[in-house]
Order: C-alpha cells, then structure tokens, then sequence
C-alpha cells in the first residue's frame, strides 16, 4: 500500500505542479501594452458571427458550458460561466444547424438564419426521467467503475487527432481581474490506447497583467494549456482512479440523468475517511448504454492544509503563509458520428489565501483556467517536432504578447469572456489607444 500511494503521489503531483501558482516577488514589471502584430491573423470575413445565450426553459437560469456546436461537423465552442456563447459559422455552413446540449436537458437545433445582430436566447427544456429508469441502477457501484476503466480503449478515439482548441487562464485579486493570457492552440493527441502524452503547439495568443495590482507578488500558472489537456482523465486516469487507486474511493450511484437521447448514470465518490492524503471527490456522468464517461464535475479535498500548499506553490516569499482553499474542475467529452468519445472542455479553479505577517487582513487570489476544443480532424501526421512545440511546463504568459486589437482572433472560435473579463478586456484597448 505505501508503494501504490508514493506512485499515486508522484502521478498526482506531477499533474499538480503543472496547476502549481509561482508567487515570487518580480524583478520587473512586464509590458502589458506590447504588441505582437505578426502573430495576429486577419479577419478573413469568412465566417457568419452568432451569439446568444443559453437558458433554462422555466426558470431562465443560464446553463453555464454547454455545447454549442454545427451540425454534422467538428466545429463547436461552450457557453461560458454565464451561459453566453459566440460561435464563427464558416459562410459555407450558414445552412446547417447549430446544435445545443446539456446535461439533463433536451437537445436543440436552431438553424443559423434564426439568428439576427442581436444575442440570441436559446431556452432548454429539462428532461423528465421516467420511473422505470430511475429504479434501474446497477447493484454494485465499485464494479461500475472497474467496467468503465476496462472498456476506455472500445469508447473512446482510436486514432490521432489534431484538434484547435482556444485556451484561457485568469488571476483575481479578490474580486479584481489582475492577469489575463488567452491563447489558440494545436493539440496533437494520440489514441486513448496509446500511453504518448498529447502535444501542444501555440498558435496565437495575447496577454495583460497588471503587477501594480497583483500586491508585491506575482501569480504564475505554470503549464497553460498543458495542464487543461492533462484533466482529460480518460486519456490520463492516473489523477482519478488509475489502477488499484480505485480501491481507495467510495462510490454510490446517486442520481439517473439524460444528455441528448442517451441515459446517464451520476456515480458520485470520494476518498475513504481514514486516508489522510488529499483525493478528490465528485461526480461522474456515465452513458448507461456504452459506460462511456461523458462529463466529470470533482474538488480536491483542501481540509489538509499544509500537504495541499506543498503541492500547488512552487516558490513564496519570506513572511507569508500561503495555502489553497478550494480547487474544482469540470472535463467535458463529445461523441463523433462513428460513436468514439473525446476530450471537447475542461476547466480548473483554485483559489488561495494569503497570510503576511505583518499585514492585518489576509488577501485572495482566485484562478482559472479553461480550453475548448472548437474543431478537430483524424489525423496521420507525426507529433510536433520540439521547436514547434510547448514546453510542458511553459507559463503562457512568457511566450506571448499583445491586447491592442479587439479583431485579434480572425476566424478562430473562441469562448465568450464574461462580462467582468469582457470589461477588462475593453479598458485595457482603451489604455492602449491612449498610449498610441
């Protein structure tokens, strides 16, 4: 048992130390207003722009990252925190149908033309499930999931793929956007079978961080768009139940849910009481036809304090206590038209507090990072060679520059910032177009 939790340990840290927040005192302050106009990619106009928002039917209740995605294609994006969405149509596809899904809602289709200048409300109808389903649950939940790790090669994608993905990551003083990086990238990923790890090369990216704010310390987020791929816990079980870890798990079905026409067993779990190092804890949503996981919702638990600060911060100064107080994550899979499951959505918070010691007050810090994969094709090409490649411990906001063009994305399809990022985003154009 010792030598199975140093493995886990090691395994786990690994993928921590990628989430791990550098705090250092800065030698410099960055530029914030540089420009890197030979990354940017032109607005080719080639594309219709939707936006909207999605809702609950009854209530009106935004439905935060549900897919928004055309018809009979790859290309999609997720609503973000607020349920707001924007999607780029490619003109050739203005006559298909945008498709809108949630967990335990209906499925929508809404043709592009039903879409004006103005933001588009998209209302879901929550499903009903019937009785005769609710009372269906497999009787034992520990072979449940011991089927569901077993039949990962069958379910999900046999192949490589490259996929475009737009990535985000933010930092919060409070209630303060201090930090903003976002970045469009492509991912090489192998077959779920395959051990390879997946590949990562920037496309374009820009940034903003304001060290006046950020009180003597700088918050770094090592691993960028590394550590949003690495919570495909399909392709990377090891952070959740890899091998006999699954043993150290309690699981109980908890509930019988839909997405689409599919119906979904909710397997909840958490860590055994009498195991005093960090796990996690949460839900997973399982296709009750294939046991296939399509969305997984777990924290870690925080309740041992110093063992979980060891594990995320990497460096602090002299005169400060710093340690997590709450780390959450959400991993989204989508189904191709052959049936095969893949990484579309991930997101990770953390937030910490800080302790000086001769402050009275103790300070907050809140971080998030998130990537969608907005389109993706089979593909036979090799991985990307090291020099096209990130590191996989690149902090993003060292290998990018530039906020001063609100055109900036072209054509990619990105996730629509919320409205305190997007009023961040404008007063940060509006300081660049005094200075210029």
């Amino acid at each position: 048992m010792k030598t199975l939790i140093s493995n886990f340990r090691k395994s786990r840290d690994l993928f921590l130390a990628l989430v791990a927040m550098m705090i250092m005192m800065p030698s410099a302050l960055l530029d914030a207003s540089a420009s890197n106009k030979d990354q940017q990619k032109s607005d080719t106009l080639q594309f219709v722009l939707l936006r909207g928002t999605v809702e609950d039917e009854d209530t009106g209740t935004p439905l935060p990252f549900a897919t928004v995605a055309i018809e009979e294609s790859n290309i999609a994006t997720v609503s973000n925190s607020n349920g707001d969405f924007i999607l780029k149509v490619p003109r050739n596809m203005t006559d298909k149908n945008i498709r809108f899904s949630f967990i335990g809602y209906e499925k929508k289709f809404v043709p592009v033309n039903a879409f004006s200048n103005k933001r588009y409300k998209v209302t879901l109808k929550m499903i009903t499930v019937p009785l005769v389903e609710v009372s269906v649950f497999p009787s034992d939940p520990n072979l449940l999931i011991k089927a569901v790790m077993s039949r990962r090669d069958d379910n999900y994608l046999n192949h490589p793929a490259k996929m475009t993905a737009f990535y985000r990551e933010t930092i919060k003083k409070g209630w303060r956007y201090v930090s903003l990086s976002e970045a469009v990238v492509e991912i090489y990923k192998p077959a779920y079978n395959d051990p390879r790890e997946d590949k990562i090369s920037l496309q374009i990216g820009r940034k903003s961080t304001d060290y006046e704010k950020l009180d003597t310390l700088a918050f770094r987020l090592q691993g960028g768009p590394y550590t949003a791929t690495m919570l495909d816990i399909m392709k990377d079980p090891y952070l959740l139940f890899d091998g006999e870890m699954i043993n150290y798990y309690n699981f109980r079905i908890s509930n019988i849910t839909r997405i689409e026409d599919r119906t979904i067993y909710v397997l909840s779990f958490e860590q055994k009481p009498h195991l005093k190092i960090p796990l996690f804890y949460g839900k997973l949503y399982i296709d009750t036809e294939n046991l296939a996981v399509t969305q997984a919702v777990f924290n870690m638990n925080t309740d041992n304090k110093n063992e979980v600060a060891r594990m995320f911060i990497k460096k602090k100064p002299l005169g400060a206590k710093v340690y997590p107080t709450e780390a959450s994550y959400i991993v989204n899979y989508r189904q191709d038209k052959n049936g095969k499951w893949y990484f579309g959505y991930s997101r990770g918070q953390a937030s910490f507090k800080v302790n000086w010691k001769r402050k009275l007050f103790n300070t907050n810090y809140h971080t998030t990072l998130e990537i969608a994969v907005t389109d993706w094709s089979p593909t036979e090409d090799k991985p990307f060679r090291g020099a096209d490649r990130l590191k996989i411990n690149a902090i993003l906001e060292d290998e990018v520059s530039g906020f001063s063009d609100p055109d900036f994305w072209g054509d990619y399809n990105v996730i629509e910032p919320e409205q305190p990022i997007e009023s961040a985003i404008k007063k940060i154009q509006r300081k660049l177009d005094r200075i210029q």
